[in-house]
């Protein structure tokens, strides 16, 4: 008889945009064939661009562990929630230097293999200009251009209104 596989499933984003100088959340969730463990241990990891050598980010064992040296010492904190299935970690002060692959795994005994999540971090000087802000600059110019013409409607309206009254007003002296 064949068993099913004991696996952790580990999701994340496959690629974030952040601004230089700001703080990220890189979610990371997972799911697994055991109940959760007393022994569940979560490991973050990076691995620059260059490719280089991978770097410890965090890592969690009933309770998260700061790094005491590395680029991401005193930058990094958790924001998971191992009760609700979340090994997230916020990054603080994001720098050029933090371009390249963190990697999340969840080991979760006897669920110790599976997949491990894995998402590019790419930070840059400012916000690109996103579809969301030109939507926002689409709507926002159309209910511009609504007042103008509703306020030209307005104005000619009044101004014929006047004139009538005037034509009337002549009139009414001839007679």
């Amino acid at each position: 008889a064949l068993w099913p596989a004991a696996a952790v499933e580990v999701y994340t984003s496959k690629e974030v945009d952040a601004v230089n100088g700001t703080n990220l959340r890189l979610k990371c969730t997972f799911s697994s064939s055991s109940p959760i463990s007393q022994n569940l241990s979560v490991t973050w990891n990076f691995q620059p661009e260059d490719l280089s050598s991978h770097e410890p980010v965090f890592y969690y064992l009933k309770e998260p562990y700061k790094l005491s040296v590395g680029r991401f010492k005193e930058r990094v904190t958790w924001d998971g929630n191992i009760d609700r299935y979340d090994a997230s970690i916020v990054i603080w002060n994001l720098q050029p230097t933090d371009n390249g692959t963190f990697t999340c795994q969840v080991k979760n005994p006897p669920d110790v293999t599976g997949i491990v999540g894995e998402v590019r971090l790419r930070v840059v000087q400012k916000a690109r200009f996103s579809e969301i802000h030109f939507l926002a600059v689409a709507i926002g110019s159309a209910c511009v251009l609504m007042i103008i013409v509703v306020t030209v409607v307005l104005i000619c309206q009044h101004r014929r209104k006047k004139a009538q009254e005037k034509r009337i007003e002549v009139s009414d002296t001839e007679l």
